[in-house]
């Protein structure tokens, strides 16, 4: 494609790599280095001038590394007079810091903060997918295209789950009812909630089934997975409460701390997430997570907006 840049930060190449296969493209030339002082610097290696630049970079690893990387990037593009600089941030960082809780009313919205950081390092165009909370959109004052990996997730289960005509969506918390039911309509099965009280972040304490999985596979859906605490109760919660298999789709992957050992431990069938955050090294380490490649959704969102197309055919439709 003419006029089209893409470029890759360290925190995901191998995303990078299949997007850029899959538009038929190399990846710009770029090195990112850090002084002895570990200040961050990237030199882009060729030119910009008058291009569509994308740069893919996800929030994870050494997230604010990460996150610098990308502002450093953006920046270099921007003055390197590029036309436009789209960041894709696959897994959107400091998402979870959305609002102030009733609790502590000094808390930070850091998430507003690295909208307000995106912006003025020089992006024009946001490119994610499944914000823990869509309101993050209104963060920003440039457009943000939040794709869905629902789609990918629908198509997973029918091929993959042969009992999934009775099957009944969980949802592990009360505010991912909206992305279960959403899910459960389009399989045409029912879904069931777990209401969760916390007494402290990252740690559950008591949990309550909304719902009937007697007899049936139970499929816990949840945006993502972090210290997999409350996955994992949730999945002990449905077999006691008679669930025959209990299945976990996530998008974002993110599994630290404790994470993979109370997965190995738990009763799961199989752990889904998608590949916005890299799971190789985890997977040599816990059989029972799987992959769902997303690359193609976000190339397709990058070619259609390159070329000035709808992207909206990406929320219901896997490109082929």
């Amino acid at each position: 494609m003419p006029n089209i840049k893409i470029f890759s930060g360290s925190s995901h190449r191998e995303l990078s790599h299949k997007i850029a296969d899959r538009l038929g493209m190399e990846l710009g030339k770029v090195v990112t280095k850090k002084f002895s002082n570990q200040e961050t610097c990237v030199e882009i290696g060729e030119s910009v001038r008058g291009e569509d630049v994308y740069i893919v970079q996800s929030g994870c690893g050494e997230i604010n590394d990460n996150l610098m990387e990308l502002l450093i990037m953006i920046n270099a593009c921007k003055i390197a007079s590029a036309s436009r600089v789209t960041a894709v941030i696959p897994c959107f960082p400091y998402a979870r810091q959305d609002k102030k809780d009733k609790v502590g009313s000094r808390a930070p919205i850091s998430a507003k903060l690295v909208a307000n950081m995106l912006s003025v390092s020089g992006a024009d165009h946001i490119i994610t997918m499944d914000l823990h909370a869509s309101q993050i959109q209104g963060f920003f004052d440039i457009p943000v295209d939040n794709l869905y990996a629902e789609p990918a997730v629908l198509k997973w289960i029918k091929e993959n789950i042969a009992e999934w005509k009775t099957c009944t969506i969980v949802s592990p918390d009360a505010g991912g009812a909206k992305r279960v039911t959403s899910i459960a309509d389009r399989l045409n099965v029912d879904f069931a909630l777990i209401h969760k009280e916390r007494k402290r972040a990252n740690e559950v304490d008591r949990m309550v089934l909304v719902g009937d999985v007697t007899d049936r596979v139970a499929i816990l859906v949840d945006d993502m997975a972090d210290t997999c605490g409350t996955i994992c109760h949730a999945a002990d919660k449905l077999i006691s409460a008679g669930a025959t298999k209990v299945y976990a789709i996530l998008t974002h992957g993110i599994f630290s701390g404790p994470a993979i050992s109370r997965i190995n431990n738990a009763c799961f069938e199989a752990v889904v997430v998608t590949n916005t955050i890299p799971q190789e090294e985890k997977m040599k380490t816990c059989p029972k997570i799987q992959v769902i490649d997303i690359s193609m959704i976000l190339a397709e969102a990058i070619r259609r907006t390159h070329n000035g197309e709808s992207v909206s055919y990406l929320f219901s439709h896997v490109p082929l």
